[in-house]
């Protein structure tokens, strides 16, 4: 019988950099008042003032630079958008910061930090 060991830095690394191919462009949308002080995927309270994101598959602790208007780094600490194509929900604060409130959805560059 064949046995499989994974180390939890071995599937980090795997998941960052199978990610990774996708930084460049990203659909991206916010998210604020509904979940302001509920509790993120990663137990944090979720702050729509700060600068947060959520996406499907990055690990937590993942720290991006998302350009729109301007730029803004940011931390994965909860999962999501689950709407469409959307790739990446920002916390109020951080699209706020880089002009995509207004718009509300639009594709963002993105760079690993």
């Amino acid at each position: 019988m064949l046995k499989l060991f994974a180390t939890t830095a071995t599937i980090a690394a795997a998941t960052l950099s199978t990610s990774a191919l996708s930084a460049g462009t990203m659909l991206a949308s916010w998210y604020g008042p509904y979940f302001h002080g509920r509790t993120t995927a990663n137990g944090e309270t979720y702050d729509m003032y700060g600068f947060t994101a959520a996406h499907k598959t990055l690990p937590f602790g993942t720290e991006l630079r998302v350009c729109y208007d301007g730029c803004v780094d940011v931390r994965i600490n909860d999962r999501g958008p689950y709407i469409g194509a959307r790739e990446l929900d920002l916390s109020r604060g951080a699209a706020n910061a880089i002009g995509l409130i207004n718009p509300g959805v639009a594709n963002v560059q993105v760079s690993y930090l």
